[in-house]
């Protein structure tokens, strides 16, 4: 599975140990940026792993900042992104599973990196369960047609 990450300043070490762990657990990790902790918008690296995704050159995404939440907004602008802004196992699981979420997104100043490396890892691992769920995503997807 190829996953693109891709984070601003804040989320740049946090996506540093995710990608290796990552990379370890044998996924195929494509690094989107930030490259540093120097300043960087988090509108250019949610709206990249989004076109990664979207474009069907990624499997999955993952985007970081502070809290997550600019990430996600700007990755949920790329047409076909389902991106799911998680705080625990839980949410990573529910994303996936009901909401078929193609990106996950989480704040680096909110979670400990382990904690987003978990979610991580059970965002990736987990199937969409389909049936009713299937109908609900269809709609989400209906939605980008206004």
């Amino acid at each position: 599975m190829i996953v693109a990450l891709g984070s601003d300043h804040v989320g740049y070490k946090a996506k540093q140990t995710l990608a290796k762990a990552l990379e370890a657990d044998g996924y195929d990790v494509v690094d989107l940026g930030a490259c540093s902790e120097d300043r960087a918008d988090y509108p250019d690296y949610g709206a990249a792993v989004g076109r990664e995704v979207s474009s069907g050159r990624a499997d999955r995404g993952i985007v970081l900042c502070g809290t997550g939440i600019g990430v996600s907004i700007a990755a949920n602008k790329i047409k076909g992104v389902r991106a799911a802004l998680c705080h625990d196992e839980y949410c990573a699981v529910m994303a996936r599973q009901h909401n078929d979420a193609n990106v996950m997104a989480a704040g680096a100043r909110i979670l400990a990196e382990d904690a987003i490396v978990r979610m991580a890892r059970v965002f990736l691992a987990t199937p969409f369960e389909g049936g009713r769920h299937a109908d609900r995503v269809a709609k989400i997807a209906l939605l980008e047609q206004d």
